[in-house]
């Protein structure tokens, strides 16, 4: 297993160049990239109108610092909801997608983060599940011609509330190339991370590591400590991931705390990495 960070980790104020140089300095083996809208991105985010002289640019420094992107997240999919009756929402999510695995191709990275999903007061459930599995499959041949696995991620949006909801939507897609971003942190709330990953098995392509503190049990509320701080126990998740034959980057997507520095944040998160890694 690998470290790698999730770019939202990083300053804002900070470039691509001294990103990838940063975090390569730091120890990281890794970085994942976000797409973000124009008005919500930071001076190292890509966007729906990043160019491919841009993305060749991104790429050099990649291999300037021999620092690989790991895989391309984006916080877009709250507003291009493939789950949504809407079809301008479904097709701005055809152009999010088709733009990460641009980008993934582009970059070098093995997969994309995508978010299904979208139950609110006029979505059901139903709705959405239908809404999302047919947002996929009627992108399959878009999937199939990159050939980049396309990570359905298990976030706070009421969609995948049990490893089993995962595997079914999973599975009933029949494509090898759509797997499971798996977020450890993000069922820490309601249950035991490493059950998850018994069940997900070798559907899992990515990983976020978080930690996430339990006010007192489960569906309680809690907060996000650092790694290691909090109740995800992943002294049971790794050995699990190991079972299952995993062995990709450990993405971290967690905030710098107000008393360290940038630099000081992004060292003491690898040493808590490979702390994580080196549990058997």
């Amino acid at each position: 297993m690998k470290k790698s960070i999730n770019a939202w980790s990083v300053d804002p104020k900070t470039n691509f160049d001294d990103m990838f140089r940063e975090i390569k300095d730091a120890g990281f083996d890794a970085v994942e990239i976000n797409i973000d809208s124009k008005e919500n991105a930071s001076n190292h985010s890509l966007t729906l109108e990043t160019t491919e002289k841009e993305l060749d640019d991104i790429k050099d420094i990649s291999e300037k610092y021999n620092l690989p992107v790991a895989s391309i997240s984006t916080s877009m999919w709250w507003i291009a909801n493939m789950g949504s009756p809407e079809k301008q929402d479904r097709e701005l999510g055809k152009k999010l997608l088709e733009r990460q695995l641009a980008c993934a191709k582009a970059l070098g990275a093995s997969g994309i983060l995508v978010v299904p999903g979208g139950i609110n007061n006029n979505i059901s459930i139903k709705s959405a599940y239908e809404n999302s599995a047919e947002f996929l499959k009627s992108s399959m041949e878009l999937i199939l011609e990159y050939k980049i696995k396309v990570g359905v991620e298990n976030v706070w949006n009421q969609f995948f509330m049990s490893p089993f909801d995962m595997v079914y939507f999973i599975d009933n897609l029949d494509c090898g190339y759509i797997t499971a971003y798996y977020d450890v942190g993000n069922v820490a709330a309601f249950s035991w991370s490493e059950y998850w990953v018994e069940i997900l098995g070798p559907r899992i392509s990515h990983i976020h590591i978080k930690d996430f503190r339990r006010n007192s049990g489960f569906n309680s509320g809690g907060t996000w400590p650092a790694l290691l701080d909090g109740d995800v126990n992943f002294e049971k998740i790794i050995p699990a991931l190991r079972n299952t034959g995993w062995d990709g980057y450990l993405t971290a997507e967690i905030a710098k705390p107000d008393n360290l520095t940038f630099g000081e944040f992004y060292r003491e998160t690898v040493k808590l990495e490979e702390k994580i890694i080196a549990y058997k």
